[in-house]
């Protein structure tokens, strides 16, 4: 099975510009990426390339911190989806998830939900900040607040996604919701370990070199 259809095609780096966004386009056109995800900036960008690809188009909310006024992130989600967004990953209020106010970051999240009707909403719960229980109570708050896919990680935080918690988030997800595994995923061996485990997408600003490990057969 061809990775590519599991695979958002990422350039979240502070710094991105006009033409490697451009660029990221070209080539989730050419690889049939599921998505690119992209920083809200760009969004009408890609959405005018990308037209007619069959290619989603990604942006961030709250990113990367989490840390924004709820009404924030709701004005966010709104301008990403009138500017082309069709998939808005959201982080979730870390601090809150800390204090375990699950009852906070569920209604954050419906909030963004409610605000981007008939869009996926990817809800990324950093989890390397905390234990499997917390992750798994965390999971389970998201999901009933609309969540349609569970992500585990910005890429910016103290580390990015393991097996152990892709396996933790497809088991409670159990087949009602996705899974993406983000942070750190950089070959195809690695990517193919987490498509095993349970995820159904991929986040990584590596997609060409594993599109290019998966085609020479080496790796499969």
């Amino acid at each position: 099975m061809n990775p590519a259809c599991h695979i958002d095609h990422t350039l979240l780096k502070p710094d991105a510009t006009h033409d490697q966004i451009r660029t990221l386009c070209e080539q989730a056109a050419e690889y049939q990426f599921a998505a690119v995800c992209i920083p809200p900036v760009y969004v009408a960008l890609a959405a005018e390339q990308l037209y007619g690809s069959g290619v989603e188009i990604a942006t961030v909310v709250g990113f990367p911190l989490g840390y924004c006024d709820p009404r924030t992130k709701v004005f966010e989600t709104r301008v990403a989806l009138e500017r082309g967004a069709t998939e808005i990953d959201m982080v979730i209020p870390l601090g809150a998830a800390r204090e375990n106010d699950f009852s906070r970051v569920g209604d954050e999240v419906a909030a963004v939900v409610e605000a981007a009707p008939n869009v996926p909403v990817k809800v990324i719960l950093e989890t390397a900040l905390f234990a499997p229980q917390i992750v798994k109570c965390l999971a389970e708050t998201v999901l009933e607040a609309g969540a349609a896919m569970l992500k585990t990680s910005t890429g910016f935080g103290p580390g990015g996604a393991t097996l152990e918690m892709v396996r933790l988030l497809a088991q409670v997800a159990d087949g009602h919701a996705g899974v993406k595994a983000a942070g750190g995923i950089r070959d195809w061996p690695t990517c193919s370990q987490y498509l095993r485990a349970g995820a159904t997408r991929i986040g990584t600003s590596n997609a060409l070199q594993i599109m290019a490990q998966w085609q020479s057969g080496t790796h499969r």
